[in-house]
Formats: structure tokens, C-alpha cells, sequence
């Protein structure tokens, strides 16, 4: 993309630069009488000494010198660069052409010329440092996008890690049968976070499976102590849609680890659909309060995150509703797909 860019910028001044050189054949008055009297050989000369003040103030003088420390080498330079082109255009037009050196008007039109290409090469020089910084700080805000992403995503994986594992150890003391699907089940998920979720985002489909897959997990642990309601409404076409990995699973964690201490029959309520582009999910569970010094240092930490990814990756994308009131917690999540 740079190249193709370089390229082109190069091609436009190549062809700038051809037509100022043809303009004084092309309008001349009469054979090579040029424009005005003055002959187009000549303007060309002329052209050739601006070209060359154009440039090396525009890539080595500005470049070198135009700063606090060497502002007086900079005028100086910049003062013989012009009035070296004077002399240079003088000596070219006296020993060339005497008969028009002869007339004022010449000087009228020839030496003010390296005034005012000096002049667009400042101009000229200052743009090309603007587009470059600005540029520069695109690169390396997307560097350090990149940089928090990967962040998020190392964060995100033994978080859920954890929990999960967790659940497993609950199994175990109890020898159920499940333990053994329920691994199964991990291996899937641990395939999803080592390989699945290395590109910048996955078919839905793939994340709405990782859903399932914990959500299965959740199935085996609780039985029938916790009741899961699960709807995935969206068709084969949406579910081509892509999204970031690991973005919805948070908030179903966020149920789990607060909904299943709910002293009546606790219940997880999870809803995705796709219409039109727009991916709506929906978790809700009831909960228990608990006092501020019983939470864990972990506690937030999947909501904290997924927040920050939201931010990074869909902003003025995405709206995020979260309810918390009367022992219900509630969010509802849209997103814009592509």
C-alpha cells in the first residue's frame, strides 16, 4: 500500500514537472520565441535551476536545518540557494541570449520565479511532514492496539481457565460419570483458545460452538441444581458474520460465577440473535448481594476486559446495556457485524 502510494506521488510530480518544461514550447508566440519574447530554451533553463531549488530545500535544507538549533544555518542557506540561482539564471541569459537580457521586463518575470518556488517548496515540505506524523501516529496507534489485544486475549484465557478447572475439581470429589465428557468438553475449548482464536476474528459460528460447548460444561457440573435457558436464533447466513473471539463469554461467566449462589432455584437466561447485521445477546441471572470485602481480586476481571476489547475493536459499533437492580443482573449486548 505504501509503494502503491509512493508510486503515485512520484508519477504526479514527474507529470507536473513535464508540463511546466513543455508549457513555453507549447504556447510559444513564434518559433522558438517562447513566451513573450523571451526564448522557450531558455524557460526551460529556468524551469531546470526552480526544479533544483524545489527540491533541495524541500529534502535537504529544510530537512537539515529548519529547527530551533540551526535556524541561522537555514536562512543562510536558503539565502544563497536563492540568490545563487540569480546569479546562475543571470550568467545564462547574459552569455545566451544578450539581445533579451537587455530588456527589464525579463528580469520581472524570470528571477522572481526562484522566490516563489522556494516559497512552494516550504509549503510542500511542511505538507509531506504533516502526512508523514500523522502516518506515523496511525502506525503506531495500531501497534499499540495490537499490543493491548493480545494483552486482553493472554488475560482473558487463564481467567476462564480457572473457573472452568474449577468446576472440574468439583467433579472429581464427586466421581461423577461426567467427569469424562466434561474433559471432552475442555479439550474442545482449549483447542478454540490455542488455534482458533490466532486470527483477528472468527466466524460467529465458531464462537456461538464455544458458547455451547461451556455451556455444556456448566450442564454436566450442575445437573439439575441450576436451570440453563439457551436460544441461538440465527441462520446459516449470520452465521458467516465475523467477530472478535472470546467477546461473548465473559458475560455468560459473569452469570455463572454469581448466579449459581442464588438461594432459590438459580437460573441462567441466554439469548443471541442476528438480524440485519446486528447481533443481540442477552444474559440475565438473579444473584445473591454480597458484601463489598467478600469479593476476590478476580471478581471483575471478565467484565473489566471484555469492555476494553468493546472499545478497541467496536467503537460507535456496539451499544451495552447492563441492569443491576432487585437481585437481577441483566445485559444486553448489540453489536454491528461484518
Amino acid at each position: 500500500m505504501k509503494l502503491a502510494i509512493r508510486y503515485w506521488f512520484i508519477t504526479l510530480q514527474v507529470l507536473i514537472w513535464a508540463v511546466i518544461l513543455s508549457l513555453p514550447f507549447v504556447v510559444s508566440t513564434g518559433k522558438g520565441n517562447g513566451i513573450d519574447g523571451i526564448p522557450a530554451l531558455f524557460l526551460t533553463y529556468v524551469t531546470m535551476i526552480n526544479m533544483a531549488i524545489f527540491y533541495l530545500h524541500a529534502y535537504w535544507i529544510f530537512p537539515a536545518f529548519f529547527n530551533r538549533r540551526n535556524w541561522w544555518v537555514y536562512i543562510l542557506t536558503t539565502l544563497l540557494l536563492v540568490i545563487g540561482s540569480f546569479q546562475l539564471k543571470w550568467y545564462i541569459l547574459s552569455a545566451g541570449y544578450p539581445e533579451v537580457a537587455r530588456r527589464v521586463s525579463t528580469y520581472r518575470f524570470i528571477f522572481p520565479s526562484s522566490v516563489a518556488f522556494f516559497i512552494l517548496s516550504f509549503f510542500y515540505r511542511l505538507m509531506i511532514d504533516r502526512f508523514r506524523t500523522e502516518r506515523e501516529q496511525k502506525e503506531r496507534q495500531a501497534t499499540e492496539l495490537l499490543t493491548e489485544l493480545k494483552f486482553l486475549r493472554s488475560q482473558i484465557s487463564p481467567h476462564f481457565l480457572f473457573n472452568v478447572l474449577t468446576n472440574l475439581v468439583s467433579l472429581a470429589r464427586k466421581k461423577s460419570d461426567s467427569l469424562e465428557p466434561a474433559l471432552i468438553k475442555l479439550s474442545e475449548l482449549l483447542r478454540y483458545m490455542l488455534y482458533d482464536t490466532q486470527g483477528k476474528k472468527v466466524p460467529l459460528q465458531t464462537e456461538v460452538e464455544y458458547l455451547n460447548n461451556y455451556l455444556d460444561l456448566q450442564r454436566l457440573r450442575f445437573g439439575n441444581d441450576v436451570e440453563i435457558d439457551s436460544r441461538i436464533d440465527a441462520d446459516g447466513e449470520a452465521m458467516a458474520y465475523t467477530i472478535e473471539p472470546m467477546l461473548l463469554i465473559p458475560f455468560v461467566e459473569n452469570a455463572f460465577k454469581h448466579g449459581v449462589g442464588y438461594s432459590g432455584r438459580p437460573g441462567i437466561v441466554l439469548r443471541l440473535s442476528v438480524a440485519y447485521k446486528t447481533l443481540t445477546f442477552e444474559v440475565r441471572n438473579k444473584y445473591e448481594p454480597e458484601p463489598a470485602e467478600a469479593k476476590d481480586e478476580s471478581s471483575g476481571i471478565g467484565l473489566g476486559n471484555v469492555l476494553s476489547r468493546l472499545n478497541l475493536l467496536y467503537r460507535n459499533k456496539y451499544t451495552l446495556s447492563i441492569n443491576d437492580a432487585n437481585g437481577v443482573f441483566h445485559i444486553v449486548l448489540t453489536l454491528q457485524l461484518l
